[in-house]
């Protein structure tokens, strides 16, 4: 027992008083002779008895009485077992990730955890909050209540590293108790590497009743035709489902199909056919798992033509003419000698066909035209510099040609899953027109090979970048070398190659991703381009990163926007492109929840539990109360002794 006052000790001298009263209250009695003696000395004798009895209770009530009230003023308490760790500081980190849109026995396990918190954080401790989104540093439930009701769903995925390295980056001299809040999804135990399993940390990990889940994956175009698009949607199902979902499709909020998707497996696909003109819309379903993955927001741009330069001599570049036609694209060719340098910025594509060498200055304005979104075709020559050709091709990934062989190879194996090729053939074939080439170049890379010889080594390979594409050949294709002309395989090869898409192809961006996105515009030094939804006028708008590139824009979203939706990207108050925004589906299956990754942590059923805990630790046990109610006890009773006894 220890006292908050020990010095108020002293006055227990003041317990010699009642003793010194009472020893001066003894005498003796005289002796008084009567007749009748017999009876009198019994009655003095009785007398004197309870006479003694009396004083000595009423000695001991009064020690006692003074006794608990010196003590009582003292104050004394037990010390609290965990004592030490009452001037912690409190961090809870809060998950807001999709993931926690799902139900328990409460409701939304988001909202439900939030709603534990203002019901059980005491009203005037101070504490810290950190979700995914956002944080709320040295607060108190009552400052954000609102915030907290008002919390929305972060798209940004659950990463209890993160979260803990923000609360590690505040200087403190005191120590820390984190509660952490999560369904646990994605949890991975690196994750934990920063936290001891014995320090004052705290999950409580709210449960999904139900696990199944169906998410729109991804929606792209499986094939063009003359006036429409047949567009594909992919389904994923994770859990269990035992009905059909309904589909929609929906094209400036207005209803463009509907059906009914039946699941016999974990993945579905569904096809639709829509008009081929501007299209800023989204498919939705309707299920009973997660809302977040229930929209896919997806843009397709009225078809615009193509604008394709070929640099080489005019007889090998002439098959282009007949792919390149007017009604689609804006070609051009050109020998290397009359090229206009200033056009090389305004073409989508650009097909280098066999020089025999690729001028410094020309390697210099490629390699900016690739940057800056546009896809290059590369043919070598037979008497190509193998220097020159990896010189030129090193800008662009792991890529080098090796000394030219003169051994003739069949061109036999497509690869249906290339990016060039994926929307072109209903069904894999293998029996076809296989082409031939004479002279080739051996090469080393990790880049996909979209065509392959015989020997499975590589005709024609694709170097992918965020924003555009780089296809190489590794052997000339003009009629001495090669019969690739007369192949059918000539022509969607070379039109998916010089298709943008910008210009063609579905825009479906995911927050977060810092995809970049360029835009055709030309600005000047001072104008800016801004993103508003266009579904609503009310609607989130933000202004991008961006950095003008002569007639283009080349935007940086990082984050933004925060909410998934169709937008539109502005100059003013002239719309240059739609442009759609979707959350990551990180979230979406519900089965990754990893709690055994905290098997070795502490765990409350609620915030209302851990309160409590660490109120009952760390508070003193005071019994000041105690004496003086044993004070009052003893002030009673010898009021009783004054009374009662005689």
């Amino acid at each position: 027992m220890q006292f908050k006052h020990p010095e108020i000790l002293y006055f227990l001298f003041l317990l010699a008083i009642p003793i010194l009263v009472h020893l001066f209250q003894l005498r003796r009695f005289k002796k008084e002779y009567f007749t009748n003696v017999r009876f009198l000395k019994e009655l003095s004798i009785q007398t004197r008895k309870s006479s003694k009895l009396k004083k000595y209770l009423l000695l001991a009530t009064r020690l006692l009485l003074l006794a608990c009230v010196i003590l009582a003023f003292a104050q004394p308490f037990f010390k609290a077992k965990d004592a030490n760790n009452a001037t912690n500081e409190m961090f809870i980190i809060l998950d807001n990730s999709f993931s926690m849109q799902a139900k328990g026995q409460k409701g939304e396990l988001l909202k439900r955890a939030v709603q534990d918190l203002l019901e059980s954080a005491p009203e005037n401790m101070p504490f810290s909050l950190i979700t995914n989104s956002e944080n709320f540093w040295n607060t108190d439930i009552k400052s954000i209540r609102n915030d907290l009701q008002n919390l929305n769903y972060s798209a940004a995925p659950f990463q209890l590293d993160q979260q803990i390295a923000k609360i590690k980056s505040r200087p403190s001299v005191f120590d820390k108790d984190i509660i952490v809040i999560t369904d646990a999804v994605g949890l991975q135990q690196n994750q934990l590497k920063n936290l001891d399993p014995k320090s004052n940390t705290y999950f409580i990990l709210p449960k999904a009743e139900q696990k199944n889940n169906v998410a729109i994956d991804s929606v792209y175009i499986k094939q063009t035709l003359d006036n429409f698009y047949d567009i594909g949607i992919d389904l994923k199902l994770y859990g269990e489902l035992s009905n059909d979902i309904p589909i929609a499709l929906y094209n400036k909020n207005k209803l463009v199909a509907k059906t009914l998707v039946p699941f016999d497996n974990k993945q579905k696909s569904i096809g639709f056919t829509i008009p081929k003109e501007d299209f800023n819309g989204y498919v939705s379903i309707t299920d009973n798992g997660l809302e977040y993955d229930n929209k896919l927001f997806f843009s397709i741009s009225k078809p615009e033509k193509t604008n394709v330069i070929a640099i080489g001599e005019a007889d090998k570049n002439a098959f282009l003419a007949r792919i390149y036609t007017n009604d689609e694209f804006n070609y051009n060719s050109f020998t290397p000698g009359a090229l206009d340098y200033n056009l090389l910025e305004k073409q989508d594509a650009i097909v280098v066909n066999q020089l025999k060498e690729i001028p410094q200055a020309l390697q210099t304005t490629l390699k900016s035209f690739v940057e800056k979104g546009g896809n290059l075709v590369v043919i070598p020559a037979a008497d190509s510099p193998v220097s020159n050709l990896n010189a030129f091709l090193s800008s662009f990934g792991a890529i080098q040609f090796k000394t030219a062989q003169p051994t003739k190879k069949l061109v036999t194996k497509i690869n249906f899953n290339h990016p060039l090729f994926r929307s072109v053939f209903e069904k894999k074939i293998d029996n076809f027109q296989y082409p031939e080439t004479k002279i080739g170049f051996p090469i080393g890379t990790n880049a996909p090979a979209a065509l392959t010889y015989e020997d499975q080594s590589a005709f024609l390979v694709g170097i992918q970048n965020p924003v555009s594409a780089v296809y190489v050949f590794t052997a000339p294709i003009d009629k001495a070398n090669s019969n690739f002309q007369n192949s059918p395989l000539i022509v969607p090869t070379f039109y998916n190659m010089a298709q943008s898409s910008r210009k063609t192809g579905i825009i479906a961006m995911t927050i977060g991703e810092n995809k970049l996105f360029f835009v055709d515009a030309l600005l000047s030094k001072d104008e800016i381009v801004s993103v508003k939804d266009v579904a609503d006028a009310s609607g989130e708008k933000f202004i991008p990163v961006q950095q003008i590139l002569n007639n283009k824009v080349k935007l940086t979203f990082n984050d933004y926007p925060e909410q998934a939706g169709n937008f539109g990207i502005f100059k003013q108050d002239e719309l240059l492109r739609n442009i759609s925004f979707n959350y990551a589906r990180t979230e979406s299956d519900l089965n990754l929840a990893n709690p055994d990754a905290i098997s070795d942590y502490k765990t409350a059923e609620n915030a209302d539990h851990v309160f409590n805990l660490l109120q009952t630790n760390r508070t003193d046990n005071q019994i000041w109360k105690w004496f003086v109610i044993f004070a009052l006890l003893f002030l009673i009773t010898e009021i009783l002794i004054q009374k009662l006894v005689k």
